[in-house]
Formats: structure tokens, C-alpha cells, sequence
């Protein structure tokens, strides 16, 4: 064991090398302390004291270097080599990941007035509805954004005050204080499902009735988790719009939205494009995004997913759907890279986000002829098994191979219907992050995989190297994915990378 003495002589980089390795990692001073706390909480930093450690005011003991040491799964002599990195590890300002756009060239083409008249033109012709080009528009945005919208986090904050869990009668006091009223409805009036465009496999939760009416489905009794998720967006279009020309009607079951809106978003077909479909679109995923922050508040719930190692049964710690809370867990994360599918039989995808940059495995608008039946998402569709389903998965990105883990569950909506939801990660950042060389560490899997029929066990080194990314990002499942064999997965067939191509007989085989 070092002695302080020895640490003083060799503590000239230690607390610039915490510091990039913390902010490499995205972690706040905050997270990086709670996670020393769980490791030895006798011998963990305040984050005071941490803060002085970076500054070069302080030098932590022995003990306490080596519970950082541990979370960053680094030897303690990595931090008292005396030798300054290489290069900066701290993250560039605007290199924030997602998905790639492309140049609009020649810039005259892409003018207001000339999209203005084409953009319809496109729908009628591709038979994509405006609502849908207007949750393709929103999901850009937040994938653009990687869904963080701090406005909307801090307008839930001041009407929860950060309170987790909120319960049924902590929401019901909100909505009596905003001067609303309830009103409860076994059927939903003529006017309303045809203005949602329901049919057999939906059923219309709520809706908002003016000037101050909640109407609530009766059987929502029944589903408190859905109850508190509806009145938390009711409440959020209250807030947020003022109650400004509401329609806000909620439906459970298939739908063709495409963005991170949970069932607010209704299944209408009309090609033509309307301002007020966009502007209802953007209020619906304001409102819808602000339910999740009001009900899993950014800090409180980031600090219990540190705790639970990013489970995605921390749901019912917080007494919330496991859709909003797999979905809260890419807006508070530190780590920026995730993807998130809500995905129903045969093939479609009523939610998306890809902040990762993940190609879609099946089209959101509409279904391909050659899907990959390889993807966790997908092979969980039609499985029998309950729980959760943690897979890492190869995947050809710009010709180049990914490494992605995900975590699927299997669950049923208001409607009856089942689908699966998806929360998963790019790895190739992270392993980046701890000096890998992640491009390497993919093309091997790959090709262990390829030799292996598509499929194969993680190499010892691979898995040593995945298995210290999962310990830094303190993902659970992560971990869990490593004890499975990998997957190689394609994003069209075309480009199947297995060998032989899982088309040549005429289909993607699971």
C-alpha cells in the first residue's frame, strides 16, 4: 500500500487525470462520489473534497485513490506514473454522436418557399401521413438533441419539486391546485374516436375536454401506472400550453408514431400536410416528455439507476411503466449513446430513438421485405419467455462494425396487444473512452462471429475489455451480455454479413 508521503511525490498529474477521466465518462463530481460511496463509503471523496483533489489542492489517501482506482477500473499506478496523457480525453464541445445528416446542396433547393411546396408533394407520393412526417421531424430533433430539453426538465421540476415517486394523490392535488377538474368515461363520445382515428386494437385513455375537464377511461382504475402517466401529460399540457385550443387525446395499442410519445400520438391517415398536425405533434411530445421528467425527476431517478445499475426494474421502485422509465434512462444518463425501440408484430415500430446514430432495423413508416430477425428486439416479438433479454450485438455502421448491447422485456398494452421494448447502447464510445481501440475490438468480435456461423462466445480479451466498460458505465445488463454469445445483426439484407447470407433461402431465419 502506497504511503501518503509516496503519494505527494507522485501526485503531479493525479488529480488532472480524475478529472478527464471523470469528464470523459460524463460524470458529474456528484455521480463520481456516489459511485466511490458504494465501493467503500469509509474511505469515498465528498464531493468537495473531490473537487479539490482535481484542482491539485488536496492528495487523497491511499484508500480513497484506490476506491476511485476501482470505479474507473484502472490500477492504482495508472494515476502515479508521472506522465501526462498523450492527448486530451475531455469531450469536444459539439461532437455530440447521433445520427448523421447530409449536406443540402445546392442550398436554393432547400429554401423555405421550394420545401414549402415539395414536402407535400413527397407525402402524397410516398403515402407517409403529416402526422407521421411531423413525429419524424420531432424524433430528428431530439436525436439532433440527444434528448436533452432542459427547458421542459426544469417546468417539471417546479411543479413536482423533484419529488420521487410521485403517487396517484400527490398527482390529483397538481391537478386540483391547476384548477382542474376529473371526469371519468366507460366509452369515449363518437367525435373523439373519430377525430383519434381508433380502431379494434386501441383504446382512448383520456382526453382533454375545455375549458378544464381530465376525462379519464374507468379502465385506467385498474392500471394505476397508466393513470399517473395520463395525468402527468394532462397536467403538462396545462403547463406548458395553457390550456390553448387542447385536444390531447391519449391512446393505448399500435399506432404509427414514431417518436419518443408514449401512445399520445393517434393513427391518422391523412396525407396532406397541416400546421395545427405539427403543432399538436410537438405539444403532444412536450407534454409527453414532460410527464417522464415529472415523474422520474433527472436527478433523484439518475441517482437510483447509479444505485440499481441501470435496471429496468427500477420501474416499480418508482411506481412508473417500464416504457417511461427505459425512456427516462436516455434523457439522464451521463453517457450520451443510446437507442430506444418500442416495437410491435409483425414488424411495427410505434416509438424510436436512435441519439447512438443505430440504423433502423425495420422501416418506422413502413415495413421491409427483408427484416433481421437477429436483432433482440425483433426475436422477442414472437418468444414465449417473460423477462428481460440483455444481447450484444455486431452490427456494419458506414462500413464499419459496431458493438451495441441491449436490454428487451416483453410486456402487453392496454389493448391486449403485446410488443417489446428496447433500451440499448453504442459501446464503441466507451471502450474509446478507456483508450481501447474500439474499431479493432468490433472487427475481431465480427469476425469470431462470421467464422462462428454468425453468432459466437466473447473472446477472453474482448470479454475483459466490455466487462470493465460496464463496470465504469454501471449498466447492469451490460454485464449480462457478455455471459451470452454475440450476434452479428443487419440493418437491411442487403447487407447481411453472415456467411452464408441468412437471405440466400429466402428469409432472415431467427
Amino acid at each position: 500500500m502506497k504511503t501518503n508521503s509516496s503519494l505527494m511525490r507522485k501526485s503531479h498529474f493525479l488529480g488532472t487525470k480524475i478529472r478527464n477521466l471523470r469528464k470523459r465518462n460524463n460524470l458529474t463530481m456528484e455521480d463520481l462520489s456516489a459511485r466511490c460511496i458504494r465501493v467503500d463509503a469509509d474511505s469515498a471523496p465528498s464531493v468537495s473534497y473531490l473537487s479539490m483533489i482535481e484542482r491539485g489542492k488536496r492528495v487523497p489517501s491511499a484508500g480513497m485513490l484506490a476506491v476511485i482506482a476501482a470505479v474507473f477500473q484502472k490500477e492504482v499506478d495508472w494515476f502515479l506514473d508521472d506522465a501526462p496523457e498523450e492527448q486530451a480525453i475531455t469531450p469536444v464541445k459539439g461532437s455530440r454522436g447521433g445520427i448523421s445528416g447530409m449536406a443540402l446542396e445546392p442550398s436554393f433547393l432547400f429554401s423555405n418557399e421550394i420545401l414549402q411546396i415539395a414536402i407535400p408533394e413527397m407525402l402524397s407520393q410516398t403515402g407517409i401521413s403529416g402526422r407521421q412526417f411531423a413525429h419524424l421531424l420531432i424524433r430528428a430533433h431530439q436525436e439532433h438533441h440527444q434528448n436533452h430539453f432542459p427547458d421542459l426538465e426544469r417546468a417539471a421540476e417546479e411543479v413536482g419539486l423533484k419529488r420521487m415517486p410521485l403517487s396517484l394523490e400527490d398527482l390529483l392535488a397538481i391537478v386540483q391546485r391547476l384548477g382542474l377538474v376529473v371526469k371519468w368515461f366507460t366509452r369515449a363520445p363518437k367525435a373523439i374516436r373519430e377525430e383519434a382515428g381508433t380502431g379494434k386494437q386501441h383504446i382512448i385513455t383520456s382526453y382533454f375536454e375545455q375549458p378544464n375537464k381530465i376525462c379519464l377511461n374507468q379502465l385506467l382504475n385498474q392500471h394505476t401506472r397508466r393513470l399517473k402517466y395520463d395525468l402527468a401529460v394532462h397536467i403538462g399540457h396545462c403547463v406548458l400550453h395553457n390550456k390553448d385550443g387542447l385536444k390531447s387525446i391519449m391512446v393505448a395499442g399500435r399506432s404509427h408514431g414514431t417518436s419518443l410519445v408514449d401512445d399520445a400520438d393517434s393513427p391518422m391517415q391523412s396525407s396532406t400536410v397541416d400546421a395545427q398536425d405539427i403543432l399538436h405533434a410537438w405539444r403532444d411530445f412536450e407534454s409527453s416528455f414532460f410527464a417522464g421528467a415529472l415523474l422520474c425527476p433527472k436527478v433523484p431517478f439518475r441517482q437510483l439507476l447509479d444505485r440499481h445499475g441501470y435496471e429496468i426494474d427500477v420501474a416499480k421502485l418508482v411506481d412508473v411503466s417500464p416504457s417511461v422509465a427505459m425512456r427516462r434512462m436516455t434523457a439522464v444518463s451521463p453517457y450520451s449513446h443510446w437507442h430506444y425501440f418500442d416495437a410491435y408484430s409483425p414488424g411495427k415500430l410505434k416509438a424510436v430513438y436512435r441519439g447512438n446514430g443505430i440504423p433502423l432495423p425495420w422501416g418506422n413508416m413502413r415495413q421491409v421485405e427483408d427484416p433481421c430477425q437477429h436483432w433482440a428486439v425483433f426475436r422477442m416479438i414472437n418468444a414465449s419467455t417473460q423477462g428481460s433479454s440483455a444481447q450484444i450485438s455486431i452490427l456494419d455502421v458506414a462500413n464499419e462494425p459496431k458493438i451495441y448491447c441491449c436490454e428487451s422485456i416483453r410486456v402487453k398494452d392496454l389493448a391486449g396487444n403485446p410488443h417489446v421494448l428496447c433500451a440499448g447502447i453504442d459501446l464503441n464510445p466507451a471502450i474509446e473512452a478507456q483508450g481501447g481501440d474500439a474499431n479493432q475490438v468490433a472487427q475481431q468480435l465480427k469476425e469470431a462471429c462470421v467464422d462462428n456461423g454468425g453468432s459466437s462466445p466473447l473472446p477472453s480479451n474482448i470479454k475483459t475489455d466490455i466487462k470493465r466498460v460496464a463496470k465504469i458505465l454501471n449498466i447492469n445488463w451490460v454485464e449480462r451480455g457478455i455471459d451470452s454469445e454475440a450476434r452479428l445483426i443487419c440493418a437491411r439484407g442487403a447487407s447481411c454479413p453472415r456467411k452464408p447470407s441468412c437471405y440466400e433461402s429466402g428469409g432472415c431465419q431467427g
